[in-house]
């Protein structure tokens, strides 16, 4: 693995500036206050599925209706009062009325927490080896608030569209955008925001995602073929090889190199004008020493 570490550390640094490539996180980071960040950056990472640009547009119609300032809106916010202005919102399978859902549990962690850092943390364990159990006590939990204020006497069926939201890797979910969300909060570089200060980057896990899978497999940071939680440990683990304290840096160079390469044979092109090829074959050889 140490033949691959300087080639991802220089893709690290080379993507590692605000504006290097189109994301949901450049509409984060347009807020200033950590509590507004939080609540834009739990949105966000909730609508990130789809092609970039209708996830960008869903966010910002979300955005519109919440104002200038999100987190002061999402205190006061009511889920039987306000729902009727996200009328018409819906990001792919995602309706408004369960846009509405996701609000009003988010209202809920930060009315028992003060935070949704609190109400991650009241299922956080410092000693576990990353963040697969606090994942599924936070889904579980935020699954077990009142949803009846946004979907009537269907509010404690377990259909409900906001369930997408809450993924939890014991049913063997990768928790992308779960995962997307915490690499946002707790990292802290040119790009991601370090809103959250008590949980450690080195217990996040990579937010698996189509163009992550396709450069770990190409790379060989992966045994296993189908998406889930164990791949996403996987390809975890083998990045925590080349930097313990923050394996999860590598995570938006790995997915915007697959994003701009999203054919396969051009991605092997590139990863071996980066030199990435020499230790794909030099791993090959050791092997079949």
């Amino acid at each position: 693995m140490h033949l691959l570490k300087p080639v991802l550390d220089r893709l690290y640094a080379d993507f590692n500036y605000p504006d290097s490539a189109t994301d949901p996180i450049q509409i984060v980071r347009r807020y200033t206050k950590d509590d507004d960040r939080e609540v834009v950056g739990f949105v966000a990472a909730s609508l990130a599925f789809g092609r970039v640009s209708s996830v960008l547009q869903s966010i910002e119609r979300v955005l519109a209706v919440m104002g200038p300032d999100p987190a002061a809106y999402l205190r006061r916010f009511d889920a039987r009062r306000d729902a009727a202005a996200f009328d018409g919102i819906v990001h792919r399978w995602t309706r408004s009325r369960d846009i509405v859902a996701l609000l009003w549990l988010m209202r809920q962690m930060i009315d028992r927490h003060g935070s949704i850092e609190g109400f991650f943390l009241a299922g956080y364990d410092e000693a576990a080896e990353d963040v697969e159990s606090a994942l599924d006590s936070f889904s579980s939990r935020a699954m077990a608030l009142d949803l009846k204020a946004a979907y009537g006497r269907a509010g404690s069926g377990r259909a409900l569209g906001v369930c997408y939201f809450f993924p939890r890797p014991s049913k063997g979910s990768g928790c992308k955008r779960l995962n997307l969300f915490l690499r946002w909060m707790v990292r802290r570089d040119a790009l991601d925001l370090g809103v959250w200060r008590r949980v450690s980057p080195s217990k996040l896990i990579v937010p698996l995602d189509t163009h992550v899978i396709r450069v770990g497999r190409c790379l060989r940071l992966t045994r296993y073929t189908s998406p889930g939680w164990r791949m996403a440990r996987d390809i975890t683990a083998s990045l925590r090889a080349l930097d313990p304290d923050d394996p999860v840096k590598y995570d938006y160079s790995l997915c915007h190199l697959g994003m701009q390469h999203p054919k396969l044979s051009t991605l092997k092109q590139e990863l071996s004008a980066l030199g990435i090829e020499d230790f794909r074959q030099r791993r090959l050889q050791k092997r079949r020493a």
